[in-house]
């Protein structure tokens, strides 16, 4: 397979779609002067495809058996990767935040079966909270995780949360790729 990826034009459309400059503050509850809405550029057609061939560079070298990831965000970016794989064997995982309330009472939703080994996908990792809230789900589910790919590393603590919890993490890009320098700890 020839790659799709090309690291500019993601960098360009990070730049024009999804990093906002301002007041906010982040899932992880910490304050910010800049914004990263992954969103923006994994809900773009192009943007999705540059994502996803990315992402399967960064796993080329990991095996896995499912691609899974944090709902509502990491949707998009499980089916991007299912899409562009080639993998008819590859499946998907969405893990909830809250256990649905009727049905099976599932965390984890999607063909995964226990022993199987999973790709987690984030779009921005700041502390890591809503992977490892992932991670933590599909190994009580029997999944085993064998790393994390994300589009943008905040430098905020995520990479040594999931060294932490011996899951390793690669990332596209990080917020130095974009001029900014994270905050001191």
């Amino acid at each position: 397979m020839t790659s799709q990826y090309d690291r500019d034009a993601l960098h360009a459309l990070i730049l024009d779609r999804a990093l906002k400059f301002g007041d906010f503050t982040l899932a992880s509850g910490k304050k910010s002067s800049h914004y990263l809405d992954g969103k923006q550029v994994a809900l773009h057609a192009r943007g999705l495809r540059l994502i996803s061939a990315g992402f399967l560079e960064l796993a080329a070298d990991w095996q896995y058996d499912a691609v899974g990831g944090m709902s509502i965000g990491a949707d998009p970016l499980i089916g991007g990767v299912l899409t562009l794989a080639e993998r008819e064997d590859l499946v998907g995982a969405m893990i909830r935040k809250e256990a649905k309330g009727h049905g099976t009472g599932q965390y984890v939703e999607g063909p995964l079966q226990p022993g199987q080994s999973v790709l987690v996908v984030e779009d921005v990792v700041t502390t890591g909270g809503s992977s490892l809230k992932a991670i933590k789900r599909l190994r009580d589910f029997g999944a085993v995780v064998c790393g994390v790919v994300a589009i943008v590393d905040r430098l905020q603590g995520g990479e040594a949360a999931f060294a932490e919890a011996g899951v390793p993490l690669k990332t596209l890009f990080t917020v130095k790729d974009f001029g900014i320098d994270p905050p001191a700890e």
